[in-house]
């Protein structure tokens, strides 16, 4: 018997958004962008600044909302839900990752990741998530103890210490020199290898890419290409 595909994680269809301030001319950000992602996937969403990466980001994270088009998760539309039903899959479904690591300076990286366990339904164990990106030795250090691929990997722990179905990624190496955002990015890989988690991550650095299960290409609010890697290469493996 022919094994059927998986069902898409997120599904979204012809999503477009346009900021409109005053008298100013409307930005169209995204201009009807369709795609799915599946469980367990790394992709990539590769494009130069402006080009939508984080506005689509944070319309699949729940934080943003198109001007048109849908998107639904596990089949549930999220395009017309309620504030309460948006904020429940924020809390639930979803981890973030920014560019800045945006930690609490007076609390531990294990007090950091407890922020998010204790109003999470079926959390991870803070220390067990900080032993996952690498960390179970700095547990009760404060951020400024931490280098700053450090700080950036307790962020990773305290967005999968809920045991979200989607790691969102927004640039988690900007900030960082490259050895240190191969640690960050090796982080990643292994979340989404040992959970099973789809990350997406986005980036303007094409080497990324190659550590992907597809690349998703996106200009001037479109997606111009997608493509699958035959092989996905280490994180470690690669260099810019």
């Amino acid at each position: 018997m022919t094994a059927l595909p998986p069902s898409p994680l997120l599904c979204a269809r012809d999503l477009t958004k346009v900021y409109q301030t005053g008298a100013a001319p409307e930005v169209r950000a995204l201009g009807g962008v369709s795609l799915d992602l599946f469980p367990g996937e790394l992709v990539v969403l590769l494009g130069a600044s402006g080009s939508g990466k984080s506005t689509l980001l944070n319309i699949l994270g729940g934080l943003d909302t198109p001007t048109s088009g849908t998107l639904s998760y596990r089949g549930q539309d999220l395009t017309n839900a309620d504030e309460k039903t948006l904020t429940a899959y924020r809390r639930e479904s979803v981890g973030f990752i920014f560019q800045f690591y945006n930690l609490i300076p007076s609390l531990t990286a294990r007090e950091n990741v407890a922020l998010i366990t204790d109003i999470a339904e079926d959390p991870m164990d803070p220390a067990a998530a900080l032993s996952l990106v690498g960390l179970a030795a700095r547990l009760d250090h404060f951020p400024s103890q931490l280098s700053g691929g450090e700080q950036q990997r307790v962020a990773i722990a305290r967005a999968i210490a809920k045991n979200p179905d989607v790691l969102l990624c927004d640039e988690p190496t900007g900030a960082l020199d490259v050895r240190t955002g191969i640690t960050v990015l090796s982080a990643i890989e292994r979340i989404n290898a040992e959970l099973g988690t789809l990350a997406v991550v986005i980036t303007h650095n094409v080497a990324i890419a190659d550590m992907a299960d597809r690349v998703i290409l996106l200009s001037d609010g479109r997606i111009t290409d997608i493509r699958s890697n035959q092989s996905r290469r280490r994180a470690e493996e690669l260099a810019w």
